[in-house]
């Protein structure tokens, strides 16, 4: 069975930083493609970052220098580190397993951004 379970989210102010992980069973976790994706109330789900099976990191205009995303191999865990938030990240955050024509999805972790 494969799981997907992302934490760390959490209520936190403008300008503060939280580090989400997201641990996966159930799959040969180093050959996947990793990302996080975000989905704001009324918004589609958008691509927050990504990682490759080799390392290799794509990350959207919008975080671009406030969010780094890394992976650990040997504990089936890929991190998404958020610096420096804003109001507009306020969204649920998932994690996805992505390899050949299998994807998956992790339940989502609620990050809100507010004074």
């Amino acid at each position: 069975q494969v799981q997907l379970v992302e934490s760390g989210g959490a209520l936190v102010q403008p300008g503060g930083s939280l580090r989400l992980s997201c641990a996966a069973s159930g799959i040969s976790f180093s050959v996947y493609d990793m990302g996080w994706y975000r989905q704001a109330p009324g918004k589609q789900r958008e691509l927050v970052a990504a990682i490759t099976r080799g390392g290799d990191t794509n990350t959207a205009d919008s975080v671009k220098g406030r969010f780094t995303i890394s992976r650990d191999n040997g504990k089936n865990t890929v991190h998404l580190q958020m610096n420096n938030l804003k109001p507009e990240d306020t969204a649920v955050y998932f994690c996805n397993a992505k390899f050949s024509l299998r994807l998956y999805w992790g339940q989502g972790t609620q990050v809100t951004v507010s004074s």
